[in-house]
């Protein structure tokens, strides 16, 4: 082999090994593992309600029918409306035109100097005074001829000096016109004047009114039409009109800045319109028009369309909060699942699941939303500490999946918690079913409560259709919540290895294999069992720990006799002990051997680990005291070591433990007895509890001094109501009293 091919190999090796080291690192890091288990639960119920709780995406076009009926989950802003009101106040808004005085005092710097022009022309023009006509008859015939040729002559002067006067007034017009039309501005300077003045406010007036571009020809006419009433000659009029139009031009240019900024002021002085929470937004088969798609495009209704981010971040940040306080919650009242990664990852399971039920009943009806499913888990597997707020999270899930409806997440959580009330207390698979009824019931009065509350009940057709739809999904939401956990609770106890109710229900079965080989083989065992039984479940419901489990663990709380059952006292029938042949020692060896061999009878029948326990601790470190005092009386004291004959252990960890260490010695105590009486059963039982006491096997157990007394209450009862003293009957009168009867 190369050497590069060596490197390769040890490389390989070398990255196996950190693989390795990683993998049991994590496996032996709790914390570790908690961790990565939380930070995989939250993603995955995260994605998960990032689809269901997020506006659903739809494949809408538009135009076509909808595939759906469709209210607006939550209230936006509708764009289409709000556009189109800013349009309209866009449209209203006027263009803006900045005013150029300087071109109307140009026009009547214009006109002023045009009649100074004219003023001066008439002014410097002379006009010969041509007397009145005689009378022919009066004049001589030369004298009037002469006069003639003088008039004449005058006349043609002024002809000659008149038409100077046009020439030069024709230079000063803008443009040509004709002589005899000049010729009428050869008047008096007041009418001139008075014209000027006339042509200037006309003028005035007509610029000040703005000229805009293209509006130059409309200007001009409303001048003609104005010069048109003056009252001057049809000749000044035309000169005037000829001086004045050509005068016009735009005033007002277009600033499209300001037009501009006073548009977009308009525009968002515009209140957007609101699309309301519930509204209808499109009918089931209703063609998809513009407007209603853009409202679908709001609402974020459309698939395809921009991730709604801000709304990411939202449910983000509200399921983290959720996480931390629940597990603030778990971690002062349910240690013992906060300690425990497969707990968790169960817990964890389990939610995952009933929110995959709820998304899909949610497509049909959100009273169907099975949330009694995980509460009825967690109820049975857990306890209702860890149900209570389970059932919480919960009806918060609902409210993401239904946009928050209040009729829904009121069904859910009464639904919830009624589902706690009915398995809390669980003592056999019907009380399963029987939550289910529950259930079912409580979300028929709720929705007819809601549909009162609400005011949607009448007798239309519709209404009744939509009534009776929500009473079945109701009702089926309780039956289908029953159903599911039945069916998945095997599954999760037996992957998960957790003990339920169920699974102590099924233990306590008479015919289970362990208890019908104890009889068979170890009667007296068992007898023993089923009166310790009797005293643990009463005792643990007097201190509220766990009566079944008790029940349960006291019944096979020495099946490690089985493996020798003829050297324990009660399986002796024949009389025969045959401790007689055996040391001490080794009679010690074998009596307090039986709580490690049941632990491994019980091991190889798969009992759940909390039976298990019972079984490995009823007697804790215990002394065999019967052997050791025997042995003892045979051998110096100071050669025996009271270590040997004690139980190996370990010492009762639980309430239920160390309350079934607590039954089977009192039983075994009270049976020794010879002659029971009351006061004697009394005293039996609380020397029994003062020595496990003094002993120091009630120290890692939960148990109180005033939880002992009430046990010993407990046993003092059962036990002087088992063993009471009886009237002994004469023979003679047991006899007549018999024949009486009969």
């Amino acid at each position: 082999m190369t050497k590069q091919g060596e490197g390769v190999d040890m490389k390989k090796k070398t990255r196996l090994n950190e693989i390795f080291n990683l993998t049991i690192a994590f496996k032996d890091n709790v914390r570790l593992q908690k961790l990565v288990l939380v930070a995989v639960l939250f993603i995955t119920i995260y994605l998960i309600l990032v689809f269901v709780s997020m506006p659903a995406r739809l494949d809408i076009t538009m135009g076509r029918p909808s595939p759906k009926t469709i209210y607006a989950p939550r209230d936006a802003e509708d764009s289409f409306a709000t556009e189109q009101l800013r349009e309209e106040a866009a449209s209203n808004v006027s263009n803006v035109y900045d005013y150029d005085p300087m071109v109307l005092e140009g026009a009547l710097a214009e006109i002023d100097i045009f009649f100074d022009e004219i003023v001066k022309i008439n002014q410097s023009a002379v006009f010969p005074e041509i007397e009145d006509d005689p009378d022919p008859e009066e004049e001589e015939p030369d004298q009037q001829l002469d006069e003639n040729e003088e008039i004449e002559e005058a006349i043609s002067e002024t002809e000659e000096e008149l038409d100077e006067k046009i020439a030069e007034i024709q230079d000063v017009l803008p443009r040509q016109l004709p002589d005899d039309t000049v010729a009428a501005l050869l008047t008096s300077e007041d009418a001139l004047r008075d014209l000027q003045e006339r042509l200037n406010n006309s003028v005035s007036e007509v610029f000040e009114e703005g000229i805009k571009e293209n509006e130059e020809e409309a200007a001009k006419r409303q001048l003609s039409q104005e010069i048109a009433l003056y009252p001057s000659s049809a000749d000044l009029k035309i000169v005037a009109e000829a001086l004045v139009i050509p005068l016009v031009e735009v005033n007002m240019f277009y600033n499209e800045e300001a037009t501009e900024d006073r548009i977009e002021q308009a525009r968002e002085e515009v209140d957007p319109v609101i699309i309301l929470r519930n509204t209808l937004i499109v009918s089931e088969g209703e063609p998809v028009t513009e407007q209603q798609y853009s409202q679908l495009e709001d609402l974020g209704l459309i698939r395809g369309q921009r991730a709604d981010y801000p709304g990411y971040l939202g449910l983000f940040l509200l399921l983290l909060v959720v996480f931390v306080l629940v597990g603030i919650y778990i971690s002062i009242f349910v240690k013992e699942v906060f300690s425990s990664p497969r707990l968790l990852l169960l817990m964890g399971i389990i939610f995952v699941i009933t929110l995959i039920f709820c998304v899909a009943a949610n497509y049909f009806s959100g009273y169907l939303i099975p949330v009694a499913i995980g509460v009825i888990l967690i109820t049975v597997i857990f306890g209702y500490k860890l149900a209570l707020i389970y059932n919480l999270v919960l009806v918060l899930t609902v409210g993401l999946i239904t946009g928050g409806d209040f009729s829904f997440m009121t069904v859910a959580m009464a639904g919830g918690l009624v589902s706690i009330y009915a398995v809390t207390r669980l003592s056999q698979r019907s009380d399963l079913a029987r939550a289910g009824f529950y259930v079912a019931v409580t979300n028929a009065v709720l929705i007819i409560a809601t549909y009162l509350y609400m005011g949607n009940v009448s007798l239309e057709y519709d209404s009744l259709i939509n009534f009776s739809y929500s009473m079945v999904a109701g009702i089926g939401n309780g039956i289908f919540s029953s159903i599911v956990a039945i069916g998945l609770l095997p599954y999760l106890e037996s992957f998960f290895g957790v003990t339920t109710a169920i699974t102590l229900l099924e233990l306590s079965n008479p015919n289970h294999p362990l208890l019908k080989e104890m009889l068979l083989k170890a009667p007296g065992t068992y007898y023993h069992s089923m009166m310790v039984s009797n005293l643990a479940e009463s005792a643990a419901e007097t201190v509220n720990a766990d009566a079944l489990l008790s029940r349960v663990g006291a019944y096979y709380h020495d099946i490690g006799k089985l493996k020798r059952p003829y050297f324990f006292s009660e399986n002796q029938l024949s009389g025969d002990n045959p401790h007689t042949k055996l040391t001490p020692n080794l009679s010690s060896l074998v009596i307090s051997a039986h709580p490690k061999d049941g632990f491994e009878i019980g091991t190889k029948h798969r009992l759940p680990e909390p039976v298990l326990s019972i079984i490995g601790q009823h007697h804790g470190t215990s002394m065999v005291s019967f052997f050791y005092q025997k042995a003892l009386e045979s051998n110096c004291r100071e050669e025996i070591s009271s270590d040997k004959f004690r139980y190996e252990g370990p010492k009762p960890q639980t309430k239920e433990a160390a309350i079934v260490m607590l039954s089977d010695a009192v039983e075994a105590g009270v049976r020794s007895l010879s002659k029971p009486s009351s006061s004697k059963v009394e005293s039996m039982v609380r020397r029994m509890i003062q020595d496990k006491l003094e002993d120091g096997q009630l120290d890692q157990s939960d148990l109180t001094l005033k939880d002992l007394d009430q046990i010993a209450g407990s046993f003092i009862y059962i036990m002087s109501g088992i063993y009471h003293q009886r009237v002994e009957y004469p023979e003679k009168k047991l006899k007549a009293e018999l024949e009486s009867g009969a």
